[in-house]
């Protein structure tokens, strides 16, 4: 794992974790899809929770509400935003910071194991996935949203209008994210597009500046002053308008027999 580059993820979510939840229509959203699956899935009998990537708290307090005699651990490589989640006060539950491609957990531990919009962080995603469903208990569940490759398309197309190459990482498609889940015997994925409210590449920038997703994928630096004007224009001129791919996966593990 590139530590270097997750101590900068950790310090960018620290720095936005105040202004965070103004800024995360589309983490709402994930976020809302995510629970009512969960709890499809397992409306009751659910005793222990693992949540990966709480941020501020947004899935957390529908956990608690959903689930509320359930142990629930909620989890965030960033301690800034573990303390805002957890200063609430809405949610009774263990707050610990840990990177959730390397969980601090051995054995069959929990019910169900949930996240929104953290995986894409992940340095090798099938690689956490297996170690995730590994802490699961017979019938026990991970259910998970991710960014999908047709996120930020407008902004990557402006990028190639100009001759450069977008920090953007290059998410997984849906195809590659069913692929990934095919060896798990009770697993599905399927997408859901999310239109950004803002217009114009000065909402967008505003936007992952205001949720702290700014770090560049590994190699990456960020474009010089002038280049990012030349983005922006080729983005505004081209309508302005960009989408989250929400990517949503779910794996059981099956029941001892």
């Amino acid at each position: 794992m590139n530590d270097g580059r997750k101590q900068r993820i950790s310090d960018s979510f620290g720095a936005a974790a105040d202004r965070y939840d103004e800024h995360a229509g589309p983490q709402r959203t994930a976020a809302a899809l995510v629970a009512d699956i969960a709890q499809r899935q397992s409306p009751d009998g659910v005793a222990r929770i693992l949540e990966i990537g709480c941020g501020t708290g947004l899935l957390t307090r529908d956990i608690q509400a959903r689930w509320p005699g359930a142990e629930l651990v909620a989890t965030d490589i960033s301690p800034k935003m573990l303390d805002r989640a957890a200063s609430a006060g809405l949610v009774a539950g263990t707050f610990l910071a840990m990177d959730g491609e390397a969980p601090s957990f051995e054995g069959e531990w929990f019910d169900l194991i949930l996240s929104s919009l953290a995986f894409q962080w992940f340095d090798d995603l099938p690689a956490a996935i297996a170690r995730l469903v590994a802490l699961l208990r017979p019938g026990g569940s991970l259910i998970f949203s991710t960014m999908g490759q047709g996120s930020f398309a407008q902004w990557r197309t402006a990028h190639a209008a100009c001759d450069l190459m977008p920090g953007v990482p290059a998410y997984p498609s849906l195809d590659a994210l069913r692929a990934m889940l095919a060896a798990y015997g009770d697993a599905f994925a399927f997408d859901e597009t999310v239109l950004l409210e803002g217009q114009g590449a000065r909402a967008l920038i505003g936007h992952l500046k205001g949720i702290g997703a700014v770090v560049p994928d590994e190699g990456r630096r960020p474009l010089s002053p002038a280049a990012l004007r030349r983005v922006m224009t080729a983005y505004d001129e081209a309508g302005g308008r960009d989408v989250y791919q929400l990517l949503i996966g779910r794996v059981t593990r099956a029941d001892q027999a």
